[in-house]
């Protein structure tokens, strides 16, 4: 049996899997630091931070609300077994702060905006609206990714903050509408126990997915070729690329913080 071809393929795709890592990083890199470079555009900038916040507003709010909701459903039942309910109200704030918010947040955001811009740039790339740019003397980097890059790292620790309250509002309505906690004890321990930089950290966790899920995103649309095909590949390639990323760097970052 000759093992040769699948063992030169299988290299050929660690060294293009490499070589795509290092083109992100470049990419990703250059964006940051063109972001203090003029001309500023400030309209560019605002109209990506529209799409990356107000866009995932509403995904955002309706999986933080049912998530909340059924943790605490079945951590009620499960510390009910050992006359615990008190600390519901603890579980689900830490699990949401540390774990759940900045985990599902970047998993809705990869899946609408990363891959709206994977979509938008991939589209200007295959139609050569790219190359015109730089014909013109426009730096599209600068342009088009830059202020993509910047909005999805300064709205990833919003939209997770406003998951981890309106799923603690869901979690608050299950525990104790539905389930009898007390609502004295559920509240207070949270107070007691939860700290501030609990929330801090996730939403730190939440930046670094975000630069994750724009860096991927546009670095799959910015290099796309090969027509519509290879716009919708792209697509889906910076989809999956970016929710795999945002639990690889989940259990890394959970290592460094709580640990």
């Amino acid at each position: 049996m000759n093992l040769r071809k699948p063992i030169e393929a299988l290299g050929q795709r660690a060294i293009d899997g490499i070589e795509g890592l290092g083109e992100m990083g470049i990419l990703t890199a250059r964006s940051l630091g063109l972001s203090v470079v003029p001309p500023f555009r400030p309209r560019q900038f605002l109209l990506a931070m529209e799409d990356v916040g107000v866009g995932s507003l509403f995904i955002v709010m309706l999986t933080g609300v049912f998530a909340g909701a059924v943790f605490s459903l079945q951590s009620v039942a499960a510390f009910r077994m050992f006359a615990a309910e008190s600390l519901v109200g603890t579980t689900v704030a830490l699990t949401l702060s540390r774990e759940l918010g900045p985990v599902l947040t970047g998993l809705m955001v990869a899946g609408r905006s990363g891959s709206a811009m994977a979509t938008t740039l991939g589209t200007m790339r295959v139609t050569e609206q790219v190359d015109a740019m730089e014909v013109m003397a426009v730096d599209p980097v600068h342009y088009l990714v830059t202020p993509r890059v910047v909005a999805t790292v300064l709205m990833m620790p919003l939209l997770n903050t406003l998951f981890v309250f309106v799923g603690m509002v869901g979690a608050f309505a299950v525990a104790v509408g539905m389930m009898k906690v007390d609502p004295g004890m559920f509240i207070n321990n949270i107070k007691v126990i939860v700290n501030p930089m609990d929330l801090v950290k996730g939403c730190i966790k939440a930046a670094v997915f975000g630069l994750a899920i724009a860096g991927i995103g546009c670095h799959k649309g910015f290099y796309a070729s090969g027509g519509a095909r290879g716009v919708g590949e792209a697509t889906t390639s910076a989809v999956v690329l970016s929710s795999v990323a945002i639990l690889v760097l989940n259990y890394f970052l959970t290592t460094i913080m709580f640990t």
